[in-house]
């Protein structure tokens, strides 16, 4: 059962046999599925730097990106498909810090064991794992 707070343990990507940490070793993160269909997913890398002047709308540039490319999150909706022979969910996208996401679908494979939860997924050359406990 998917409904309930997961936290984030590992996001790994691997492309042609290369296996790279986008947000490092020990990111964090959560994703919340609601009982009544709703998601919510976010991922940090741990060592984000806080703001010089403590106001992001005061922020250099730079600051301001680096902490857009150390952050990610979606929300919307959920449901659980069979496709081929596998489990996924499927994440409607309705809001995302990247604004190309919204309306689309996200497509996860689903592998839960008891407290932990592995969500992947092919995305062209890219296979993304992320692992996540309850």
């Amino acid at each position: 059962m998917l409904q309930g707070t997961w936290h984030l343990v590992g996001w790994e990507i691997e492309i042609a046999g290369r296996v790279t940490q986008p947000f490092g070793a020990d990111p964090t993160g959560l994703i919340h599925y609601t009982a009544d269909g709703g998601m919510s997913a976010c991922i940090a890398r741990a060592d984000r730097p806080r703001w010089s002047g403590g106001n992001p709308r005061t922020a250099p540039e730079a600051e301001r990106l680096a902490a857009f490319e150390s952050y990610f999150h979606y929300a919307g909706t959920w449901r659980i498909e069979e496709r081929a022979g596998q489990t996924v969910v499927v994440h409607t996208v309705t809001h995302s810090l990247n604004p190309d996401f919204v309306g689309s679908e996200q497509v996860r494979n689903v592998d839960l064991d008891g407290d932990s939860l592995t969500l992947s997924a092919q995305e062209g050359p890219r296979f993304h794992r992320l692992r996540w406990r309850r």
